[in-house]
This record gives C-alpha cells, structure tokens and sequence, in this order.
C-alpha cells in the first residue's frame, strides 16, 4: 500500500475500503459510479470494487440509506445497462438504484472566480440533501482533438448531469459539456459539483486505452491496483501515477 497526498493506492485484491470522515455520521450517502456505458471493466467501474465501497461504508455507517446515482451516455435505455452490468445485486432496502436523468435538478452555482462557460449548472438536487457524496470510477484514456484525456473521478461527475438540459447533435450524450473542451469544462464542473464530494475510489484494476474519442472501444491495460481518498484531485493524480499516466492538465489547474 502507497499513500501519495490524501489518496491511498493498494492493490485490487488486498481492496479493503475505508470511507472519508464525512461518512461516520451520514444517515443519506450519494455514490456515483461509472457505469455510463452496456460494456463491463475496464470502460466502467467492476461491481467488485463498488460492492467493496459499499461495505465499507455499511461497515462505517450502518444506519446509511445509500443512493447509487447514475445517468447513461448510451442509446441503451437506463434499465438495460444497470440490467447488463449486474448492478441489480447491490440493491437492498437500504440501497437504492437512481437514474439521474429522471431525479428533480437544481441550479448550482460556480464558485469559480473565472468560470470557463457555464455561471451555473443544473445537476440533481439530491446532491445537497445528502450528508455524503463518493465519485467512484474506472480510469481511462481517450483522445480528443489529438491530445489525451484522463477520466477518473472528476470526469466520472458528467453522468449527474441532465442530457435533456446539456445534450448537442446526439441526445444519448452531454455534448455541450464538450465545448470549448472538456478539460476546461472540468474545471466549471469541478467549482460546481466538487465540494459536494467527500472522497473517490478510482477503479485501477486494468487500465482503459481507447485509439480515438470513444470511451468504450479499447485495449485493457493490467494495473491491478485500486486508489482512493478524501479529495478527488489527490486520487485522481495519485490513479496517473499508479497508472504510468501524465497528470492532466486541467488537474494542475485546479490544484493552483
């Protein structure tokens, strides 16, 4: 086991959970994983690794009602891919299974003094009526525009949004998060919704190389490890480095 910042890197089948602080006392706790797509690991997070989250925080919060929060970005309906991906099994009276798209939404402002492009954006309102909220996800690398994009916790944030609301040309997707870049909208993303988030797990267990823009065609990687902690840009670093990745861009930007 490594520990780099506020981030803890151990290997995937030694992958034994402890929630942040702000879980102890949580009655209602949000977990957002990566399950956007009908294709298993490494384009989403393996149901291992979330049903170790899971039971760590049953563990830690046994009182906890917890809300698994998704929204796809496929032409498979909802149903279909939490159906496909066996998320099914997680579920009890104290785990709920909630499709972003269909929950009521809320304008949250940009706490950024320069915002990128959006002031404010619109993501569900439950996000602030929880007492906790984990970003849970798979680490990937596409390529957009001839440069390299990483996708681990704060990319992970994009299935809370509302397609109807950030759709473009395809309204299975959230292309309006793609302009100017995605790696600037991180950061409107980041000033928005990050705060609410106590911590991150980023599922290393194999890494995902796509050759282009898609996010589920592509070669695995082995890395077999799993990395988590209380701030998503600490775990999201700390993922780059275990997986022999560059930092990001715009996860410079953010921790100056």
């Amino acid at each position: 086991m490594s520990v780099l910042a506020s981030a803890v890197a151990t290997p995937s089948d030694r992958f034994h959970y402890i929630p942040p602080a702000a879980a102890q006392s949580a009655q209602h706790i949000l977990v957002k994983p990566n399950l956007g797509y009908p294709v298993g690991p490494p384009v989403t997070v393996s149901i291992a690794v979330l049903q170790e989250v899971i039971r760590g925080l049953q563990e830690y919060s046994p009182k906890a009602e917890i809300f698994i929060v998704e929204g796809v970005c496929s032409k498979v309906s909802f149903e279909t891919v939490m159906a496909k991906l066996g998320v099914q099994q997680l579920l009890s009276t104290k785990i709920q299974l909630l499709n972003a798209d269909e929950l009521e939404l809320a304008e949250y402002p940009n706490r950024s003094p320069s915002p990128v492009r959006f002031k404010t954006m619109w993501a569900p309102k439950l996000l602030q009526e929880v007492d906790c909220c984990l970003s849970v996800s798979a680490f990937k690398r596409t390529q957009l525009k001839g440069a390299p994009l990483i996708s681990a916790t704060l990319k992970n944030l994009y299935g809370l949004f509302p397609r109807e609301k950030y759709k473009a040309r395809s309204a299975s997707s959230r292309g309006q998060l793609h302009r100017p870049s995605v790696p600037l909208v991180l950061q409107d993303v980041y000033y928005t919704l990050g705060h609410f988030f106590a911590g991150g797990v980023v599922d290393c267990t194999e890494k995902f190389v796509s050759r282009d823009w898609q996010p589920d065609r592509g070669d695995r990687i082995p890395i077999g490890q799993v990395v988590y902690g209380d701030d998503l840009l600490a775990v999201d670093r700390t993922a780059c480095q275990v997986g022999q990745e560059g930092i990001p861009d715009y996860i410079t930007a953010l921790e100056h």
